[in-house]
């Protein structure tokens, strides 16, 4: 008796190394679902000097290498808000999220959105998005309104650019689902040439 013919693999699979809705919806654009989605749990502490690219950069690829993936990929992305050299904090806190905001008023900031797909094998590549955005000069009243929202809860420097600080920023240059959390041209590459079927 002859042995059974092997399964045809249906592709790929993809591990996301974030808990972070966000991320998933912004996959769905391209068509990706990920098989599994598994938080990285690492120390996300900025290293002393360390510049908002390289911090950024450098969490991605730590949370796609803290994953055991078996023969999986492993995507994971991290966001950083950057006022000059300064890394804003992820605002877990009211007073953090005004204090951001207040720094943000009416000036530029940039924003690096780091992606890293790690391979079975153990290769990691990446992509970095650099977008620059301005806030509108805040009042009180609109900060105020703001933080009533609630919005700001555990997002880089203090604001969610996909919900009501969107009216707040009247100048964007970049990936705005960079922004967000996810830049999309810059993940459709990897996922490309690492052999996913993207339209």
């Amino acid at each position: 008796m002859s042995a059974p013919s092997p399964i045809p693999s249906s592709g790929p699979r993809l591990l996301l190394a974030s808990a972070s809705p966000r991320r998933r919806e912004l996959l769905a654009r391209i068509g990706m679902t990920p098989d599994e989605v598994v938080a990285a749990d690492i120390d996300e502490t900025p290293a002393k000097a360390e510049l908002p690219r390289d911090y950024a950069r450098r969490m991605a690829r730590e949370k796609a290498l803290a994953i055991s993936p078996g023969e999986a990929f492993v995507l994971a992305g991290d966001t950083v808000v950057a006022a000059g050299r300064r890394v804003l904090p992820k605002a877990e806190g009211e007073a953090t999220a005004r204090a951001c905001l207040a720094l943000l008023s009416g000036r530029r900031h940039r924003v690096f959105c780091a992606v890293a797909l790690r391979h079975p094998d153990g290769t990691v590549r990446e992509r970095l998005s650099e977008t620059q955005l301005r806030f509108k000069r805040l009042s009180a009243e609109e900060i105020d309104a703001y933080i009533a929202g609630g919005e700001w809860h555990g997002k880089a420097g203090g604001y969610a650019i996909q919900g009501m600080a969107e009216a707040l920023i009247p100048w964007i240059q970049g990936s705005h689902s960079g922004v967000v959390g996810l830049p999309l041209h810059e993940t459709r590459a990897l996922l490309k040439a690492a052999g996913f079927a993207l339209a």
